[in-house]
């Protein structure tokens, strides 16, 4: 079930933001906290019956280890069978195919059949999320909570699917608070342009830039110079535009029920640096591999060459993580690649003018994104060979060109939506209007089948 599709809109979450404010209207707060996290598990069955006991059993183990930490003082046996087993799971479906090809491959030899294991939906992010729990509940930081309420954190419908990824310190107290329970009509007013400025976003932007996209990267070898730059910079809006309105949807559907979900963007193509697009792209994908991966790896405690070691390995980590292939594995390496030379420019001390500096981040993200995009290593470098060769014109698609620059010149200058409502008094008559107007040609211009690109993820 998508968000932004009718059966979402205008069944699933009248009915399960009726149900859980009828019961907690009444006190029954546990009734309306169970009402959530069955709803969720619909949320997530109606994709795929088959997972649901992946994801209930996933809950399972993970609070069993959660509640032998705290009783066991954090011991770290206990952690380490967690991880360990978060870890095998991911890896056996999101893994297994990609290193029996690489198996194959490597020997020229079909050694393996390989088993073509569907991918459950979410694995990754309610993985990370449930892994950051047990370090949490190993540090002492993670309370006693119902097994209820922690079901309640990990499939809560708004993040389930592809995030934000949530913390237990942050989300626990917002779970079990009386005012959660409450109707609270400003969070309920903001809550809905949250969403329908996620919602314009993903069917009025990323939707029509989508075709252009999947022509060019479906037929690398057919391009031309614009029609490769068109492909590299169309999908670097796309991305944003989807994956951003996703987020800004789940966000506003968190505050219909009173919850508080932490930002993923803030407007990262306005980053005059690769440190700085990090710290504005996929917030909580950083954060998490800050505080689980990079600090515990030594982060930069040791020394430069070691600093910039656990740098590379965590983003290769990030690239690995999004996909089970060579072209994602390379998309975190070169992003590493590009933090360690930012890390060691910042020495010389070095001015450079904003409009430069924005301009080559906005570039080198962007080819990155290609790798990130491609179906193979191979074409991904075919697209970046005719990005160069300025002799394989062929016919400037101006119309498609034009439409980038515009996105490109509202991206650079405009602060992001949440970002704008922080500097606006709300609620106010002129965004219920706008909010009433974005909403309804949203609607219109949904399709039937339109995916989030990192419900793949």
């Amino acid at each position: 079930m998508l968000f932004n599709s009718y059966e979402f809109m205008f069944l699933f979450l009248p009915l399960t933001f009726a149900g859980f404010f009828f019961l907690g209207h009444r006190g029954k707060k546990e009734w309306a906290t169970l009402w959530l996290v069955l709803a969720s598990f619909f949320f997530y069955g109606y994709w795929d019956m088959r997972y649901v006991p992946l994801l209930f059993g996933s809950i399972c183990f993970n609070y069993f280890v959660g509640r032998q930490l705290e009783v066991n003082n954090g011991h770290k046996g206990w952690l380490t069978f967690g991880i360990v087993i978060n870890v095998l799971l991911l890896g056996y479906f999101k893994y297994t195919d990609f290193f029996l090809s690489t198996v194959n491959d490597v020997a020229g030899a079909n050694l393996f059949d390989l088993p073509h294991i569907v991918l459950p939906l979410g694995i990754s992010f309610f993985t990370f999320t449930q892994t950051a729990y047990l370090v949490d509940a190993y540090r002492g930081e993670a309370k006693n909570q119902s097994f209820v309420t922690y079901c309640e954190f990990v499939t809560i419908f708004p993040h389930l699917i592809a995030g934000p990824i949530i913390n237990h310190k942050e989300m626990i107290p917002q779970f079990v608070a009386d005012k959660t329970f409450r109707i609270n009509y400003e969070n309920i007013a903001l809550g809905l342009t949250i969403f329908a400025m996620g919602l314009a976003k993903k069917v009025l932007v990323a939707d029509r830039i989508a075709p252009w996209v999947n022509e060019a990267f479906g037929n690398v070898g057919g391009l031309d110079f614009w029609q490769a730059w068109v492909a590299a910079i169309g999908y670097t809006f796309q991305l944003y535009f989807d994956f951003s309105g996703y987020s800004e949807m789940a966000i506003g559907l968190g505050l219909l029920i009173n919850l508080r979900l932490p930002l993923n963007f803030n407007s990262p193509y306005q980053a005059n640096n690769i440190i700085e697009f990090w710290r504005r792209w996929h917030m909580t994908l950083g954060g998490w591999v800050k505080n689980y991966l990079y600090i515990p790896m030594g982060g930069n405690r040791h020394g430069e060459v070691k600093k910039m070691r656990n740098l590379f390995v965590a983003m290769t980590i990030i690239g690995l993580w999004h996909g089970a292939g060579w072209t994602f594995i390379l998309w975190g390496a070169l992003h590493g690649m590009y933090l360690i030379v930012n890390h060691q420019w910042r020495r010389f001390q070095i001015g450079m003018p904003i409009w430069l500096s924005r301009g080559i981040t906005f570039i080198c993200v962007a080819i990155a994104w290609v790798f990130f995009r491609a179906e193979s290593l191979a074409d991904g470098m075919n697209i970046l060979q005719v990005m160069t060769d300025w002799s394989n014109q062929g016919n400037i698609p101006w119309g498609r060109l034009g439409s980038l620059l515009a996105i490109g010149c509202v991206l650079m200058v405009i602060p992001s939506p949440i970002q704008l409502l922080k500097q606006t008094k709300f609620p106010s008559y002129k965004w219920e209007v706008a909010t009433i107007v974005l909403l309804v040609i949203g609607v219109l211009y949904i399709t039937v089948d339109s995916p989030f690109l990192y419900f793949q993820f």
